[in-house]
């Protein structure tokens, strides 16, 4: 059965890939499931029929017969799940560790770059902003040294690319433009090689074609 995607139908990203749709659009892409997609307007996520699939009026959500999901890592871990070894491994362990780091992306790191991100667009006018400013960095900051000491060397968090790694670089992403990945570049090259993917490549592009189209 072919799932269905609530996306935007214009994205405030303005075809930068930064909207949460751009995780499962990946993972769809690297396990080869095709997709179909339900645009959806900033008025139509708060209509009644957009909250059955959402109670919080926001996007993605994933349809797949009498199954409706919401939030995208939920999504992401129902599509590794369904299609083992290719997003998480095989090894229980490994699995484990993967899942572990999915979960630090969307908890551990996304919040600090989140609250950052919207502060630069909804705070600039604010007498406090450049000392806020500051403060919301040196958050970050921390938040990618630690994560760049865990990846030292390594091409992937655990091992093979995962359903992890797709989720960090999407996280880290977010930062695009700021400086603040450039400062440690094991982890620049890190989502470097996330972006180099085939994968997220097809994604990008699709999901850049909706924006250009409306």
């Amino acid at each position: 059965m072919i799932p269905t995607v609530t996306v935007f139908e214009r994205s405030p990203d303005r075809g930068r890939g930064l909207a949460r749709d751009m995780r499962v659009r990946w993972a769809l892409e690297e396990v080869g499931q095709p997709y179909n997609l339900r645009l959806a307007s900033f008025a139509a996520l708060k209509e009644p029929a957009h909250r059955v699939r959402n109670p919080f009026g926001q996007i993605p959500t994933y349809e797949e017969g009498d199954l409706t999901l919401f939030e995208s890592g939920a999504i992401v871990l129902h599509i590794a799940e369904r299609h083992p070894g290719v997003l998480l491994p095989e090894d229980p362990n490994a699995r484990a560790r993967a899942i572990a780091w999915l979960f630090a992306a969307l908890n551990t790191v996304e919040l600090p770059i989140v609250e950052y991100s919207m502060a630069t667009i909804l705070e600039r006018d604010k007498s406090w902003y450049a000392e806020r400013l500051v403060m919301l960095e040196e958050r970050c900051r921390v938040r990618l040294g630690e994560l760049s000491v865990h990846l030292g060397n390594k091409e992937w968090l655990e091992g093979a690319f995962s359903a992890a790694d797709l989720m960090m670089v999407t996280v880290l992403r977010r930062l695009e433009g700021s400086g603040l990945i450039e400062e440690s570049p094991n982890v620049a090259a890190y989502v470097a090689r996330g972006e180099a993917r085939p994968a997220y490549k097809r994604a990008f592009a699709a999901q850049r074609e909706v924006f250009e189209s409306h």
